[in-house]
């Protein structure tokens, strides 16, 4: 049983001993219900827990980091049988946006988080693959403040996870790529006086992957709705709205000392541009900070790349690039 996981059996021992005598007062009867519907919900919870991990085998589904104004953010945790002792958050591509409705996806479950969890875990990386809150509902930076929350969760409670607190890479597709590149470039240090220890964690990670990642948000085509934002950027580089684009792009960010950056893109993506990753590769050049453009000759957006001529493996790549730099940063 994992360390601090409800005991059903303590659970149900706790009820009876509690049952075993008739309460005399109303206050004792009150109290009484309450350690009742207490000990059962943690009954509930602890079987839930129990039937998902043994179902799932190795990944935690739905692990709580965060809330907000009630709404739960959700992540797996995906557990090697190896560990090598660092963490990976996986961001998911959506655009940015999710269904509104109680039975759309769950951004973490749309099937791209499998195709690079489970070589990332193989290959020794206890990956956290997660929900934010996402677009039309919520508009940025609210896609990044959850990443950035994931970070500080997963640093804060490293030692339970069994991973290094200071060698937490991010990797992410498309608008994932987008948050998983601003988790490298920012530097978000926590908030020391802040009530929540979480939030005291930095946000910073010290490994990027970023696969088709819109890292110049300015060379999206102006008059269309951006998603991240809900308006159209100005062709005017003076107007507020161009600038809330540059603000919110990774190549704005960019500075000596930033971490390693492996780019993988393919040369024929209609939907964000090779150049952005042409861009993010120069720009990371020319601070002096260690980058490889991973090009795919012929394929389109996607997580698998489609239309891909004679495909390089991108998927080793990946790990080859977390095995060189997150044990020596």
């Amino acid at each position: 049983m994992r360390r601090g996981m409800f005991d059903r059996r303590e659970a149900v021992a706790i009820a009876k001993s509690r049952g075993s005598r008739r309460p005399e007062s109303r206050k004792e009867r009150q109290g009484m219900r309450q350690r009742i519907l207490v000990v059962a919900l943690a009954v509930f919870l602890a079987g839930s827990v129990a039937d998902t991990a043994g179902a799932e085998g190795r990944v935690e589904r739905n692990v709580v980091f965060g809330m907000y104004s009630g709404l739960a953010l959700l992540m797996d945790v995906y557990y090697p049988e190896n560990p090598n002792g660092y963490g990976i958050v996986f961001i998911s591509g959506s655009g940015w946006t999710r269904e509104l409705g109680l039975d759309a996806t769950p951004l973490k479950e749309s099937g791209q988080e499998d195709i690079y969890a489970v070589p990332l875990a193989a290959a020794g990386y206890t990956v956290f693959g997660i929900n934010h809150r996402a677009s039309p509902r919520f508009r940025h930076p609210a896609h990044l403040e959850d990443a950035q929350r994931a970070v500080r969760f997963v640093r804060h409670h490293a030692s339970g996870f069994g991973i290094d607190p200071d060698r937490i890479g991010a990797m992410g597709g498309s608008s994932g790529g987008h948050l998983a590149s601003l988790l490298g470039v920012l530097d978000d240090k926590g908030s020391t006086d802040d009530a929540s220890p979480v939030n005291r964690e930095s946000a910073k990670v010290q490994v990027v992957v970023a696969r088709a990642a819109p890292t110049d948000l300015t060379l999206a085509a102006p008059g269309r709705v951006h998603p991240l934002f809900g308006f159209r950027r100005s062709a005017r580089t003076d107007s507020v709205e161009h600038q809330r684009f540059v603000a919110a792009s990774p190549v704005t960010h960019v500075t000596p000392g930033d971490p390693p950056m492996l780019l993988i893109h393919g040369d024929a993506d209609d939907v964000v541009s090779y150049e952005n990753a042409e861009v993010m590769q120069a720009a990371l050049e020319k601070a002096g900070v260690p980058v490889e453009l991973l090009r795919v000759p012929g394929a389109g957006h996607g997580p698998t790349f489609p239309g891909a001529v004679n495909p390089p493996d991108y998927i080793g790549a990946m790990i080859a690039w977390f095995d060189r730099y997150l044990p020596a940063r």
